[in-house]
């Protein structure tokens, strides 16, 4: 018997680094929403071992693939002895601040608990999925959440108040460790709201988050691809009443009031090729 599970990309509404942990690790406060961008996951059962496919050319397929190394986790954990095969259409962009990797591990997590009926609960499966990556707890859950600490620390917030929001991700690939072992934690002048983001989230005012929308990472990200900055100023001039980089970059995302808008954006944004990948898509 063959299924499919979602794996949703997430981008942060906001994003402040608070401080850096005698381990190397960045402590972070940020605001994650899951948007309708997903990878599919196809999963069967076969004799024995893991069995990871794709039909991208850019990822790997044994033991680095996040989804493998959560397939591990699953059968060591539980102690499941037939073999399991997972199918990975990719549709999220790769290296793009939209925690792909990490969806498709939280997506391979969940679907192998129903492919054998174990039943484990969201919270177990959100502290198996820590050991893999700090945003694999937030994948398991998605919707809007509070996530501090190293991303592992979850507040689930009340959905954001719905709007259009297009997608773009240029053509480079960002390092997330490069940009953090770039950024001078003590050198930030001005901390994002998160705080306040958080308030507005409650009272379901969408301009309460538009005011507050930062990502501290930009200044690193942008100083060594330009292009991020160029596509945020161009989204604003072509209608967005915000945007914003996701994460580490490079992918920027402006919210848009009306479809209509956000959709003639991106053929605008396509014929101009300041991006390769472009939705329009809506939180969720």
């Amino acid at each position: 018997m063959k299924f499919q599970m979602k794996a949703h990309a997430k981008i942060n509404l906001g994003l402040d680094v608070v401080g850096k942990l005698p381990n190397g690790y960045h402590e972070v406060r940020m605001v994650m929403q899951t948007v309708g961008i997903y990878d599919e996951l196809t999963f069967s059962r076969t004799e024995c071992g893991i069995m990871v496919t794709t039909d991208s050319e850019e990822l790997p397929i044994e033991e680095d693939n996040l989804i493998y190394k959560a397939a591990n986790l699953m059968k060591d954990k539980y102690d499941i002895r037939e073999g399991i095969h997972i199918h990975l259409q990719k549709n999220i962009p790769i290296a793009a601040g939209m925690a792909g990797g990490s969806a498709d591990a939280a997506a391979a997590m969940k679907g192998i608990s129903r492919m054998f009926g174990l039943d484990t609960s969201l919270l177990e499966l959100m502290e198996l999925g820590a050991s893999i990556g700090a945003d694999v707890p937030y994948c398991v859950i998605g919707g809007t959440a509070l996530a501090e600490g190293i991303g592992e620390k979850l507040t689930p917030l009340e959905p954001a108040p719905e709007c259009f929001v297009l997608v773009a991700k240029p053509d480079i690939n960002v390092s997330t460790r490069y940009v953090y072992e770039r950024l001078n934690v003590a050198a930030i002048e001005k901390h994002p709201d998160i705080d306040g983001m958080v308030a507005a989230i409650g009272k379901g005012s969408l301009q309460g988050i538009l005011d507050r929308m930062e990502n501290v990472l930009e200044s690193v990200t942008v100083q060594e691809y330009p292009v991020v900055d160029a596509l945020k100023q161009r989204m604003k001039e072509l209608g967005a009443v915000n945007s914003l980089m996701s994460g580490s970059g490079p992918t920027v995302f402006g919210i848009f009031l009306e479809k209509r808008l956000a959709e003639a954006a991106l053929d605008r944004l396509a014929q101009e090729q300041l991006a390769k990948q472009i939705f329009v898509t809506t939180f969720c």
